[in-house]
């Protein structure tokens, strides 16, 4: 007689990385709900079956319907193991659409789809997960341009279509925002006589998310700084720049109603002098004054400046 041997079992990376969501948030379902890996074999981690990840998804699945997070646990765990592989697809993931329980997020990773998953879900936990674990493997930058900012797009492509989902681009920002400042570690230590770069948003402007993102891109690659928010009023600019002697200034700016040129221009002069960054959409068309460097999106950012400060 032949005997076969079972189908290996996935680890919890593998799993989180399958579904599109953090190790952190399997481990937090398996301790809260129960619903975890069935394979116990001594003397190695514990293993997720298919039957375990087909759980899984039916979890995420009334998850994204609303369902909280124990009810949704339960009922997952309450379909016998025969009939898990005859489940049908859910419907909604397999037509993308604008409304509906999910996000047009085509041709993206995983990661992307997880978030945009527990974001719909109001699962704030998860969605702090899944970007502190992708900060970790993938970095800032990647974080930014492949998980954030198409989970954010569609987020926004969903409420000019359906009028809905604000609540959900509340939620995902507040977690980014949490995520992303809690690596600028507080106060920057750099030597007091390294002259940092300015940070901040146009006057008017609230939303600082990018700005926030390349504080803590730079701060990971060693380049001093001063982060200064968002709606930062041009006179509190001209008092930081003379303070500080900053070797550059960044602004940003989302919309062209805060774009102004005339603010740049009337900047202080100081010794020595500094560089001076437009970063934004905002910024697309506006007549620059001259030797006023354009950013426009974070990797570049990271790269220019730390091209023109870590000499």
């Amino acid at each position: 007689m032949v005997h076969t041997a079972p189908a290996p079992g996935l680890t919890v990376a593998a799993t989180a990385r399958r579904l599109g969501v953090a190790p952190g948030t399997l481990r937090t379902w398996d301790r809260r709900y129960g619903i975890g890996p069935s394979d116990h074999a001594p003397g190695r981690h514990r293993r997720y079956s298919m039957a375990d990840v087909a759980r899984l998804e039916l979890m995420q699945r009334a998850l994204v319907r609303g369902v909280s997070p124990g009810d949704a646990a339960r009922y997952a765990m309450s379909v016998p193991e025969p009939e898990l592989a005859r489940l049908p697809p859910d419907a909604d993931e397999a037509r993308p659409r604008v409304g509906g329980r999910v996000l047009r997020l085509p041709g993206v990773g995983g990661r992307a789809r997880g978030l945009g998953r527990a974001a719909l879900a109001l699962d704030s936990v998860a969605v702090s997960d899944l970007l502190a674990d992708s900060v970790r493997s993938d970095g800032i930058e990647t974080t930014w341009d492949e998980v954030v900012r198409p989970v954010l797009g569609a987020v926004g492509t969903r409420w000019a279509d359906t009028a809905t989902g604000v609540e959900v681009e509340h939620l995902v920002t507040a977690c980014v925002s949490a995520v992303f400042g809690a690596l600028l570690g507080g106060a920057d230590r750099s030597a007091g006589d390294v002259r940092p770069v300015l940070l901040a948003a146009m006057p008017g402007e609230q939303h600082a998310l990018p700005i926030l993102a390349l504080a803590a891109a730079l701060r990971a690659h060693g380049v001093a700084h001063r982060y200064l928010g968002a709606d930062l009023p041009a006179g509190a600019l001209a008092a930081a720049t003379r303070r500080t002697a900053p070797v550059a200034v960044v602004l940003w700016s989302l919309m062209p109603q805060t774009a102004d040129p005339e603010m740049l221009s009337a900047m202080p002069r100081t010794r020595p002098r500094y560089r001076t960054f437009a970063a934004g959409p905002g910024w697309d068309g506006a007549a620059l004054p001259q030797r006023t460097g354009r950013l426009t999106s974070l990797r570049s950012a990271v790269a220019t400046i730390s091209a023109a400060v870590l000499v």
